[in-house]
Order: structure tokens, then sequence, then C-alpha cells
């Protein structure tokens, strides 16, 4: 946007170029800027008032540029707004988040994971088989040794139970913590199958510096999201 100045007018002004000003109006202008979008759009125009009061009646704006102009900045504001609301609303699921996860605190959760905790001698996790299988189950400890492994012929079904005693494969009792579970299947015909598996455990504390929080079930953290059920 330009125009071409009178005789007599003030200096040539354009939405680029600030106008020249006395102290006192260039220091109220630059308080309504503010540094935002919003605040642009309010310098803005400022500057097309001034233009429009010192434009040359012999050679007058292109009305459709500085439309065009207006159109622009509200649209740039209007999206500025967008985004606050959409930062409220992010907010709010944050918060809605956060109050679910802390709602699973002392309950028993169903979670996805392979890693159950032995305590007191005992340990389970929850088997799918999609299809009648030969199911082959290895046990390690914390730190990577296989301490029971065995195979079994399993019918297909969903949520069932292996449970364990804590005893090796030689037999020996192992003590309480933190033990993985690996299945490995294959059906009649020796293709192989996928087996999921699952745990159970209390939920004892949550994270909610985690986005999203995170739920602790037998020291191992797990997202709301990963929880497949609540027993109590």
């Amino acid at each position: 946007m330009s125009a071409a100045a009178a005789t007599n007018a003030s200096p040539i002004v354009s939405g680029t170029t600030p106008p020249a000003k006395s102290s006192s109006d260039s220091s109220s202008l630059s308080s309504t800027a503010g540094g935002t979008l919003a605040g642009n759009f309010q310098t803005f125009l400022s500057l097309l008032t001034t233009q429009l009061q010192n434009q040359n009646p012999l050679d007058p704006l292109d009305t459709n540029q500085f439309t065009q102009q207006l159109v622009q900045f509200a649209g740039v504001e209007q999206q500025l707004k967008t985004n606050d609301q959409l930062t409220t609303l992010v907010s709010l699921q944050q918060t809605a988040q956060s109050t679910q996860a802390l709602g699973f605190v002392g309950k028993t959760a169903v979670v996805d994971g392979s890693t159950a905790a032995l305590t007191k001698g005992a340990a389970a996790w929850s088997l799918d088989v999609p299809t009648d299988s030969n199911v082959n189950i290895s046990i390690t400890n914390s730190a990577g040794q296989t301490v029971y492994s065995n195979s079994y012929t399993v019918k297909a079904g969903q949520n069932q139970t292996f449970a364990w005693d804590g005893k090796g494969t030689d037999g020996t009792q192992w003590p309480d913590g933190q033990y993985k579970l690996t299945a490995t299947a294959a059906d009649t015909a020796g293709n192989t199958v996928a087996v999921t598996t699952q745990i159970q455990g209390v939920v004892d504390s949550v994270d909610l510096t985690q986005s999203p929080p995170l739920l602790s079930i037998n020291g191992q953290n797990y997202t709301v999201s990963q929880v497949k059920a609540i027993i109590g």
C-alpha cells in the first residue's frame, strides 16, 4: 500500500512504514502493539487511518489493496483467538486425563505387558491364544537369567491365566521380584501363533508430571490407554 504526498502534506506512510510522529504519539502507538498479532492489527489500523488522513486527493489510495490487507489482518487475529481456544481445550483434556488416572489408584488393573511381580511365591499372567497351540513358556529374572521354561498344550481362548509359584525348572524357589514371561506358540500345522500377554496389578501411584499420566503397576509404568480392564 502506498500513496504520493501532497506538497504540504505530512510525510508518506504505508502499511509497512511507520509515520514520523511526535514522541508522545510514538509511545502511544508502541503501547498498542503489545508484540502480538492482535496488537499489530491495532497498529495497522492506526497507520491506515493516518495514511487516509494524509493521502493525496489527486492520487488516492487503492481501495482494493488496503481492503485485502484489512481482511488478511482480521483473519490472522481470528486464527490467534482460535489458537487460544485450542490451548484451553488441550488444558481441559489434560486435567480430565489426570482426574481419570487418579481414580485408578488402589484398584487392580489388567494391562498389556510381560513383566509381573512375584510376591510371596506367586505371580500370574493372562494369555490370549487365538487358536489351539503348543505354547512354550519362558520366565526370566531381572538379570535376564532364564529361571523357568516348559511347554503346554493350550486351547484357543482369551484371558487364560498362567500362574507361577516361583519355582524354577530345577525346583529352586526364586525370591520375590520382577519376572518376565515370554510365550511363543505354534499351531497343529507348525505355523507360528502370536500370543498376547497381560498382567494384573494394583495401581499404587500416578505420575502426573508426565503427559499422559503414568500409572505405576508392579514397579512398571503404564498409560491409561494401556489399561484393558479394572478388576476392583
